[in-house]
């Protein structure tokens, strides 16, 4: 049944659904309020609006996600307690007035179809609007049409019908539970009445003094019945928590007739909302059951004996309830794609942090789909399927700028940590499979380890760290092949000899040799001693035993034997082993298959000896510094200066340190390993 402003229809005595709708952009709050025969709210709790979607009773539900467009009330007129005589729908509006709203409709569904509908075509330029309300009459209930605005919003409309609104600035409120209607604190409450106590007392001692003679005192007011507690009202009540009546000002004046509910309230009275005489009174003469009734005049009285009860104020500001996160992924710690949390048959980005908007449908490959986008692949004439031409256009595309970012970032920080993380994040989110990606860094990579390699040559000494780093770039890279294997040779036997160098020797058994207390052999190997005659070389096979005490020679007809105290250095001069002694004929030389491995551990067993410590600013005088590294291997574009070769490269000096070269840009070159061995000490 259509409905016009003022008319009203019956309704049934069932679940009925208010559904308000319109044409704008506009949102459109839904509101209730549950009256009793006074034509007021019984607590504050008889509002369901945003705050408090739901009535105590079940009666009036507010549905918190309508659909766009739409604001939506379920009314249970069943479980309607019976004090409740008047459920009055209304809605309000946070930016704009109802008339800018174009298509305003609100309309009363039963559980067959729509039972009232009513347009409002004319809505006034207010804040808030009175829709319509359900009233009872002869024991069943009807639905009358109002379109009634409030240009002072809800806070004027809940006012007018006696709800206590909370209108003190934001910043000077006390922080509130999720209750709207939560009572405060049991202390917080027995310190307020303990200082109503002191005011009502210091108050009486000064009325003692200006007490009027007793023919002139005005006649205590009888105080409102108390309900029983089998009562509506106090059934109404949650239990253990009773809600502090109302009362009137002080200054009131006996009798008076209060002008409406916010009055009795101990606030203000806002003013009424324009709603013409003619219109109410043709209302009441239409049905005088239905028509609104007076507001009740009789004030709430305080209880006898005691202060005035403080009244609970509603808080109308708009409390938004952020949803609970979705759970992280298996792997938080790794940016990827995810089934969605809230709809599993799509994928979702998860950053590393949380989720994100992004999102797209997963279609599950095929034998003759794309892996990436699901789209179907041409056959071949000849059998089989042809990539997609959408994916590699794409893909080729993105790898162009993601090959050159990938570059800087392992010249700046290498493969790891946030930077290199981030660059593979790049590439999964654009759904490239990692192997693509590696493959097209396989040229980027070959020369950052070319370049890690010489870097940790420069100063011939292999540290761990350095050659964690070459391991850990290789197989970040999942670099393979001959040149790598090579390379990573050339590594280890470099942090070999630096350990040996550290005094990190190994211990050797030598069954058939007699051995002092405590000495342990660190090399037994074949050697031939080397003395320089007049004549020309003299060479002597045998054995050459080095331990933590001694060096020892062993040869047919001719032995050598040196403490360590005695030995100055140990150096290879042209493939051939120098040992210097402190006397003039004490030095040796010795020729061996591996002469740099056995400099290093005949080095690192002096070093243990003579319990060298070296600072590290003494350990080695051949140190580069790192950034005149970088800058002598961008200045000669990371290849040899003499042939130009990119691989095997080493760091040299032009004036060798032998001849006080110094380690600096101006002093370093980049030659390969065949080209530094020919040039040699030369200058």
């Amino acid at each position: 049944m259509k409905l016009s402003k003022g008319a009203h229809a019956p309704v049934p005595t069932s679940l009925l659904a208010v559904v308000v709708s319109w044409r704008s952009e506009h949102v459109v709050d839904a509101n209730a309020l549950l009256l009793d025969d006074t034509g007021t709210v019984r607590t504050d709790r008889d509002l369901v609006f945003y705050n408090a979607p739901r009535h105590v009773s079940q009666a009036v539900t507010l549905d918190q996600e309508p659909a766009p467009g739409t604001a939506r009330l379920s009314v249970s007129l069943p479980r309607t307690e019976s004090d409740v005589h008047r459920i009055v729908v209304s809605g309000s509006l946070d930016n704009g007035t109802f008339g800018d709203i174009a298509g305003l409709t609100v309309t009363v569904f039963a559980a067959d179809g729509p039972v009232a509908r009513f347009d409002i075509e004319d809505a006034d330029a207010v804040a808030a609007m009175m829709f319509g309300e359900f009233y009872r009459r002869e024991g069943r209930w009807r639905f009358r049409a109002v379109g009634q605005g409030w240009s002072s919003g809800l806070a004027g409309l809940v006012t007018e019908f006696g709800v206590a609104v909370d209108d003190s600035p934001r910043r000077a409120r006390t922080p509130r539970t999720a209750d709207p209607f939560a009572r405060p604190h049991p202390a917080a409450e027995q310190d307020a009445r303990n200082e109503r106590e002191r005011t009502v007392a210091e108050q009486d001692s000064g009325n003692e003094r200006r007490r009027p003679p007793a023919h002139d005192a005005v006649p205590a007011r009888t105080p409102r019945p108390t309900a029983e507690p089998s009562s509506p009202q106090d059934r109404h009540l949650p239990s253990g928590a009773p809600y502090p009546p109302r009362s009137v000002p002080e200054s009131a004046p006996l009798g008076a007739d209060v002008a409406g509910p916010s009055a009795h309230r101990g606030g203000a009275a806002l003013p009424r909302p324009d709603f013409p005489a003619a219109s109410r009174q043709a209302s009441r003469g239409s049905d005088p059951a239905g028509a609104v009734p007076s507001v009740n005049s009789t004030p709430f009285e305080p209880p006898a004996g005691g202060p005035p009860p403080m009244p609970q104020h509603v808080d109308l500001t708009r409390r938004i309830s952020q949803p609970a996160p979705p759970p992280p992924p298996p792997n938080p710690g790794r940016a990827d794609w995810h089934p969605d949390p809230e709809e599993p048959s799509r994928l979702r980005w998860w950053d590393g942090a949380e989720w994100t908007s992004a999102t797209f449908r997963h279609t599950p490959p095929g034998p003759r789909a794309c892996a990436r986008c699901g789209n179907a692949l041409r056959r071949k004439l000849f059998g089989g399927t042809a990539p997609c031409e959408v994916c590699e256009a794409e893909i080729e595309e993105f790898l162009t700028h993601w090959h050159t970012r990938a570059w800087r970032v392992l010249i700046a920080s290498g493969p790891q940590g946030e930077p290199w993380e981030a660059l593979w994040a790049s590439l999964r989110y654009q759904r490239i499979d990692e192997n693509i990606g590696r493959t097209a860094l396989r040229e980027v990579g070959l020369g950052y380890i070319e370049r890690l390699v010489t870097f940790a040559f420069a100063d011939g000494a292999i540290q761990q760290d350095e050659y964690d780093t070459f391991e850990r770039a290789v197989g970040e890279l999942a670099l393979t092949g001959p040149l790598v294997e090579d390379l990573r040779r050339r590594m280890h036997r470099g942090r070999t000899l630096c350990r040996l160098r550290e005094g990190d020797l190994p211990v050797v058994r030598t069954p058939g040799l007699h051995l002092d207390s405590e000495e342990k052999v660190h090399l037994d190997l074949v050697a031939t001693h080397v003395r320089q005659l007049a004549r020309g070389p003299k060479l002597t096979e045998g054995r050459l035993i080095a331990s933590n005490k001694k060096l020892r020679f062993v040869g047919s007809g001719a032995g050598v034997e040196m403490p360590w105290s005695r030995v100055v250095s140990v150096h290879v001069e042209a493939g051939v082993v120098a040992i210097a002694a402190t006397s003039a004929r004490g030095g040796a030389s010795f020729e061996v298959a591996d002469p740099d491995y056995v400099a290093a551990a005949l080095e690192g067993a002096l070093r243990v000896a003579k319990r060298l410590v070296l600072t590290p600013g003494q350990r080695d005088t051949r140190s580069i510094p790192q950034e005149v590294k970088a800058e002598v291997w961008q200045r000669d574009s990371g290849k040899c200066v003499e042939c130009g070769s990119g691989h095997y490269l080493e760091f040299d000096h032009v004036i060798p340190l032998s001849r006080g070269g110094a380690t600096s840009a101006s002093n370093l070159q980049i030659l390969c390993r065949a080209c530094n061995r020919a040039k040699g000490a030369r200058i």
